[in-house]
């Protein structure tokens, strides 16, 4: 857990308006906007030994916070040692759409991702395109507000907040929140009782600087960013959930590379658990390893005064979380901009289980039973 391993303090330094204008383009538009695949340099070469069976595995995830598994265990190393002789290729993204473009394309095969891209991409493909194998972060998403404008949550009545994207997780939730309210608003356009503005994360701080929005529902690190404009923090999403935890990320795997190479889904699936028990060990240590990432991905580290609260309100974690993904895909039906789906089979747990065994702790519960995995003899990818 981020916020239990010597995470700093919910205290902070203000950074100057100049220093946040002058970074925010930079970092936002590569760390949490929406745009296209970016191929990665400097990944582990292969450890000496023989591939898996297959030579390659390319796995895609965002530079964000909210990825901090993909992030640290890429930087560490600590799925490539997994993966021994076969190579660990990665790409980013900027938007949930785009890699699952990717994945189905086949030029990614394993993959880190919100909610609502993969409900969408199980949906459309009538659940023959991608599996969720493994949980990977929770939490990070805040209703933040001017203060001078906003000083309860009554007072958003008429204001105008902004969300990333019409139908993207935080805007599917930021809807729920207000209709739970007894406000009224139209989903596809946003106007009602609340103004709902779609503005993306990377455009949100300049929206709430020049007053074009009173407050924001946003994930990390948008929400520090504009906490560190002079925003206040009116809610965290953490609250809303039962026992405080909901799924913020996960890792999904196309489900013919689950078929035709278990071996290697399972060594990505150690990596992942073990990177999450590192991070969980030495968190100062972590939260450095995931900026220098994030560093090399953008070419920006976060300051010190957005990394620390966006980190400290993050957890990551094995467990899928089945029942909030549901109730996330339910709020979007009620919403209208889902279609009522069957989400039966869109989790294969198996190989997470086998992997919790090996390492001695007992299997997550889960309330849908793992899909049997394919195990014939394939010709490897050379």
């Amino acid at each position: 857990m981020l916020t239990a391993t010597g995470g700093p303090t919910r205290s902070r330094t203000r950074l100057s308006r100049l220093a946040l204008a002058a970074v925010l383009p930079l970092l936002l538009s590569a760390a949490c906007g929406y745009g296209s695949e970016r191929p990665s340099d400097a990944v582990p070469a292969a450890l000496p030994g023989d591939p898996l069976s297959v030579d390659e595995v390319r796995i895609g995830y965002f530079p964000n916070l909210s990825h901090a598994t993909a992030l640290v265990g890429v930087e560490e190393g600590l799925i490539q040692r997994e993966l021994g002789g076969t190579r660990l290729r990665t790409s980013t993204f900027t938007a949930g759409p785009s890699e699952i473009e990717a994945l189905n394309a086949g030029s990614v095969d394993i993959a880190w991702i919100g909610p609502s891209p993969t409900v969408n991409g199980y949906v459309r493909t009538g659940g023959n395109a991608l599996r969720i194998i493994a949980g990977s972060a929770s939490g990070g998403v805040k209703l933040v507000v001017d203060p001078e404008k906003i000083k309860t949550l009554d007072d958003l009545e008429g204001k105008r907040i902004a969300t990333p994207q019409l139908g993207n997780t935080q805007d599917v939730a930021f809807l729920n929140w207000v209709s739970e309210k007894g406000w009224k608003v139209d989903a596809q356009s946003g106007k009602g009782d609340v103004s709902v503005v779609r503005t993306g994360t990377k455009v949100a701080p300049d929206a709430y600087r020049t007053g074009a929005v009173d407050g924001a529902w946003m994930p990390e690190p948008t929400a520090s960013y504009l906490v560190a404009e002079g925003a206040s923090v009116l809610l965290d999403e953490s609250d809303l959930w039962p026992g405080g935890s909901f799924v913020t990320t996960h890792v999904i795997v196309s489900r013919t590379f689950l078929g035709e190479h278990p071996d290697v889904v399972e060594a990505v699936l150690r990596g992942s658990v073990r990177t999450n028990a590192w991070i969980a060990a030495d968190g100062d240590r972590a939260k450095a390893s995931a900026n220098a990432a994030l560093k090399r991905l953008t070419g920006r580290a976060l300051p010190p005064e957005v990394l620390d609260p966006a980190w400290a309100s993050i957890e990551v974690t094995d467990d899928p979380m089945p029942a909030t993904l549901r109730t996330q895909a339910d709020h979007a039906v009620r919403a209208g901009l889902l279609e009522e789906a069957d989400l039966t089979g869109i989790y294969d747990l198996g190989p997470l289980h086998r992997v919790l065994r090996q390492a001695g702790r007992p299997p997550l519960p889960a309330d849908e039973q793992p899909l049997p995995t394919d195990t014939r003899q394939t010709t490897p990818r050379r």
